[in-house]
């Protein structure tokens, strides 16, 4: 029987490398929208950040949803996003 192959996506703040189903996904789409996609599926360029709050951190810090999307990323994603790492828990 042939193994099904697990989607490995990249933390923008660790730098590890994790299955996709355990990070959490920013999706910024055509129409200029950023939005967490927690189910995985919305159409758009994602990146993504795992559970810890350290990755959290580095990700808010150094601005990296702006280099990965290349445009400005509002304060409320990242609030929202801390929202979804404490509810998590």
């Amino acid at each position: 029987m042939v193994k099904k192959k697990i989607p490995m996506r990249k933390c923008l703040g660790c730098g590890e490398i994790f299955p996709k189903k355990n990070l959490i996904r920013v999706v910024h789409n055509k129409e200029g929208d950023t939005f967490i996609d927690l189910k995985g599926k919305a159409n758009g360029r994602g990146a993504y950040i795992c559970k810890k709050i350290d990755c959290y951190e580095k990700a808010f810090k150094s601005k990296r949803l702006n280099k990965a999307f290349e445009c400005e990323i509002s304060e409320e994603i990242y609030k929202d996003m801390l929202k979804v790492l404490e509810d998590d828990r």
